[in-house]
């Protein structure tokens, strides 16, 4: 257990995020999500997708997302 991710703490340090301080882009947060769970040394690769279902858009649509991805590894690829 010692070599795992709490999922509640996750959770917890995500949600301190978005409520901090506002920014512009959705891909903002998503990168300051995935810096900060990169941050712990056991993690050595991290996928975040921000949803914004109400983003200001003047079209029609479902939901607006973005996914960014972090790893240790520089050769390491995600599959798309």
């Amino acid at each position: 257990l010692t070599r795992t991710v709490h999922y509640g703490e996750l959770a917890e340090m995500a949600a301190a995020i978005i409520a901090g301080p506002p920014v512009d882009l959705i891909e903002t947060v998503a990168g300051r999500i995935a810096d900060a769970i990169m941050a712990d040394e056991r993690v050595q690769a991290t996928e975040v997708t921000n949803h914004k279902p109400s983003a200001p858009i003047p079209l029609t649509f479902a939901d607006v997302s973005v996914t960014i991805r972090r790893t240790r590894d520089p050769a390491q690829e995600f599959p798309t």
